[in-house]
């Protein structure tokens, strides 16, 4: 099959797949009389493997060995794919733990900062991260209103 079925079958872009090929994930199994590039059934059973690969977010390098395993399966214990798979969980724990500090630190700025029409030149958040100090809640003098008015 041509590049142009392999894309409609699989839903991604030429551009996506000849990065693969750049990548050194997938290759044409063969090319026409004319140069284009042709591909097998196989072929596009690996790009499904490296689409589902890429979707539980195993990174270019980690879908490379998981490739290598693949073609080499007789060579490989399932306990060497199992711990791939635990160092991607470790990985994502790790950020998620970032994430949550990202988050805190964020509503931090968020709860200290008014959000109303005063000049920015008073905004507590802009002043935590021009002085890299705690942020702090604002406080505005408004002006006093009058009682019955």
């Amino acid at each position: 099959m041509k590049i142009g079925e392999l894309v409609k079958r699989h839903g991604v872009s030429v551009d996506t797949i000849r990065f693969y090929e750049k990548q050194q994930l997938l290759s044409p199994s063969a090319r026409s009389d004319a140069g284009y590039r042709l591909y097998s059934e196989d072929d596009s059973q690996r790009l499904a493997f490296i689409l589902r690969a890429k979707s539980v977010g195993f990174s270019l390098q980690q879908i490379h060995e998981l490739l290598q395993i693949e073609d080499n399966k007789s060579q490989w214990q399932c306990s060497d794919v199992k711990d791939k798979v635990q160092q991607k969980i470790r990985e994502i724990s790790e950020q998620l733990r970032e994430l949550q500090q990202f988050k805190q630190a964020l509503q931090q700025l968020d709860n200290a900062c008014c959000g109303g029409s005063i000049s920015a030149t008073e905004c507590s958040i802009l002043t935590a991260l021009e002085q890299g100090s705690a942020v702090k809640p604002e406080q505005h003098n408004m002006p006093a209103t009058t009682a019955g008015a």
